[in-house]
């Protein structure tokens, strides 16, 4: 009885086992044929082919209306691997394509990793016209091919470069980060500059479109009658303050220099135009031209891909003089009479720091000294503020100097609507803790009076300086896009904080007019007298800072008009001289075009002057040589390998042509001692033959 039960008891178990698993078995089919994403893809993919329309990029426009980036239409090579598996001519695509099929069979194994085998991968982006002509010409040769249009960015005044930026492909990263998104693999994506910073308004939203297809996968028309179908919409456009003859200017007058320029309208923080030197063509890098010209601009010593306007960081040298003043004259220790007696040279720390100017009275006030930039005078009234009795040590002294500078957007991020802003230096008591003790003066830091020392500054705060001097103490935080085409919520929270007016600093009017002065006298008077802006007026302060091993930086700030300015502008020139000579005159004739949309005869001419004058140290232009030579010898060696490849071929061509011969006349002498054996065979059996059917007649005759 128990032996039953243990039986009963283990075909129960065993019962049980096979109904779980047959459950388990009908679950996953039912499953697989009604719930499962991934067969129901696959079975419409097989049946629909989805097409992917590109969406127009908004376009970004100058302050006039000119369109610095547009679009014009490319077309991608795309396969979908599970249609390309049979009756592909894969010699022709190579062939066409310039590749081997190592290459052939790498990208299809990387388009199935990217996008699987059901979906339309890029096999080769943004085609050159002459290659989608070759490929639509041979298309029916390779099912599962299709090409597909992109719009692409064109630049039409070659200008603009460091900071309208570039679109390159989405990675596998920034997928992974942001699935949310809406990109996909082979999908391109702003990297750099206002590309990058308002990538989701220029980017748009795109469409698709389902076609049916047969069991021979051929279009047989839209799926659904296109129901399923959505339509792409265009990205927004940008509208920027950029003046793009001011920085086709800017940009021609910086040609064999390097340095940076960035002009400002004070009244709206709007950038005019921003230069830095070298730079490229922007389209060199557009996607299709990207391999071509990148490996270049990425090695040259010179990096034309660095934007030197707001990264750049520089000794502002004497065009720091003007906040020195203004600083003097808020805490008091000065007014604008107070003036030094400088014989050349300031001697008080124990060291000389030489001055341009040694004659009596050169310094006899502020106004003077800011127009003749003595630097005597700027050391003095420095040492004065890090000093000032009131704050008991030179370390509060120089901590309430150093506020002041932040407060005049020195050392701190000004926060411009493009990446890659550095924020200067304007060093903190740690540093010179770390260099003397806690036993530092002012001594020890006395050249930081005129602009050098460890102050460094980037063209974009100096540019910024101008306007909060031309401004008498505010700006606005300085930016490219003034609009966006049909504005939305999100962008005018974004836009908000460029349209908010900075006044931190509480320093009065007199004292503001009182530098504003000196400033003017600069272009009267002073060291800038020799540049002129034909029908206005303006204000401005040259400067010169050491560099090692390198001739002088030349530095120039300007305002103008005088009565209402509208354009602020900062100027570095590297390897240059004196500001006077190189950064002025390329500040007056950028003002010029600016404020008269026009430029002189006589401003032509020194601008021809200017763009032809080679600053560029001669330690890049070794570099640049050596490079030449370096792919002077590539192409030489590329040549003989090319030359040695056809003897190569012409020889083997030979050989193979002797061979043939011999072979032809091999198989010939073959063939004749064939033909005569067989003669030799067909004799003898004739011989052999002819008795017989000799006696055979006799008989018949009797």
């Amino acid at each position: 009885m128990a032996t039953q039960n243990n039986n009963q008891s283990r075909s129960r178990i065993i019962l049980g086992i096979f109904v779980v698993v047959f459950a388990i078995i009908l679950a996953q089919l039912l499953n697989l044929q009604l719930f499962s994403p991934s067969y129901r893809l696959q079975a419409e993919n097989n049946a629909i082919f989805r097409k992917v329309i590109y969406p127009d990029r908004g376009i970004i426009y100058d302050r006039k209306g000119h369109a610095m980036i547009d679009n014009v239409i490319n077309y991608d090579f795309t396969v979908t691997p599970v249609e390309a598996r049979k009756g592909v001519d894969t010699a022709t695509l190579c062939s066409i394509l310039g590749i081997d099929t190592a290459e052939y069979h790498k990208r299809m194994i990387t388009a199935i990793i990217k996008n699987s085998s059901f979906k339309p991968s890029t096999f080769e982006p943004l085609l050159t016209k002459e290659l989608f002509a070759q490929l639509n010409e041979n298309l029916y040769k390779f099912p599962g091919f299709a090409l597909q249009e992109r719009p692409v960015r064109t630049y039409p005044y070659h200008v603009g470069a460091n900071f309208l930026g570039r679109l390159g492909e989405v990675s596998s990263n920034y997928l992974k980060d942001h699935p949310e998104e809406g990109y996909q693999p082979g999908d391109y994506i702003g990297i750099a500059g206002l590309e990058k910073s308002y990538e989701k308004v220029l980017m748009g939203q795109r469409g698709v479109k389902r076609y049916l297809r047969d069991n021979r996968s051929r279009i047989q028309g839209p799926y659904a009658g296109g129901s399923y179908d959505t339509t792409a919409v265009a990205g927004r456009s940008l509208y920027t303050s950029i003046d793009v003859n001011t920085q086709k200017l800017g940009e021609k007058l910086f040609q064999n220099k390097l340095g940076a320029a960035v002009a400002i309208n004070p009244k709206t923080g709007g950038i005019i135009a921003m230069v830095s030197a070298p730079s490229f063509d922007p389209n060199d890098l557009t996607p299709s031209e990207y391999r071509s010209h990148i490996g270049f601009l990425v090695t040259d010593t010179s990096r034309p891909m660095y934007n030197r306007a707001i990264a750049g960081m520089y000794p502002p040298g004497s065009t720091y003089k003007p906040l020195g003043a203004l600083i003097a004259l808020d805490e008091g220790v000065i007014n604008s009479s107070y003036g030094y007696d400088c014989r050349g040279a300031y001697w008080a720390c124990g060291k000389r720091v030489r001055c341009d100017e040694s004659w009596a009275g050169h310094a006899a006030n502020l106004q003077l000294a800011i127009a003749h930039s003595c630097n005597s005078y700027f050391c003095n009234i420095f040492r004065m503020v890090i000093d000032n009795p009131k704050y008991g040590s030179p370390r509060k002294g120089y901590a309430r100097w150093r506020q002041y500078m932040h407060d005049f957007g020195f050392g701190t991020h000004l926060g411009v609507d493009i990446p890659g802003e550095k924020a200067g230096n304007i060093p903190d008591t740690s540093e010179y803790n770390h260099d003397y003790g806690n036993r530092w003066v002012s001594c020890n830091m006395v050249t930081m009076g005129i602009g050098q020392d460890r102050m460094t500054a980037t063209p974009l705060q100096s540019a910024n300086e101008a306007c909060i001097i031309a401004n008498k103490g505010w700006y606005y935080t300085p930016h490219f896009v003034d609009s966006i085409e049909n504005p939305q919520p999100g962008d005018t929270s974004f836009l908000a904080r460029y349209k908010v007016k900075h006044s931190n600093l509480h320093i009065s009017d007199t004292d503001f007019r009182a530098v504003q002065k000196g400033m003017e006298d600069v272009a009267l008077e002073g060291t800038a007298s020799s540049i002129k802006i034909p029908g206005h007026q303006f204000a401005g302060k040259t400067g010169t800072a050491q560099v090692p091993k390198l001739k002088n930086l030349a530095v120039f700030i300007a305002y103008a008009p005088i009565e209402n300015p509208t354009i602020a502008i900062a100027v570095y020139v590297e390897n240059a001289g004196y500001g006077s000579a190189w950064a002025a005159p390329i500040a007056a004739h950028m003002m010029e075009q600016y404020l008269n949309d026009t430029l002189t005869e006589d401003t032509k001419k020194d601008v021809e002057r200017l763009a032809k004058a080679s600053l560029v140290p001669h330690q890049i232009f070794e570099w640049r040589r050596q490079q030449d030579s370096l792919k002077a010898a590539k192409a030489r060696d590329r040549e003989r390998k090319r030359d040695s490849l056809t003897r190569m071929k012409e020889a083997q061509h030979i050989a193979d042509s002797i061979q043939l011969i011999a072979a032809a006349a091999d198989h010939h002498e073959d063939s004749a001692r064939r033909d005569s054996i067989r003669e030799a065979m067909l004799v003898d059996w004739r011989s052999k033959l002819w008795p017989l059917r000799l006696s055979s007649r006799k008989k018949a005759g009797k």
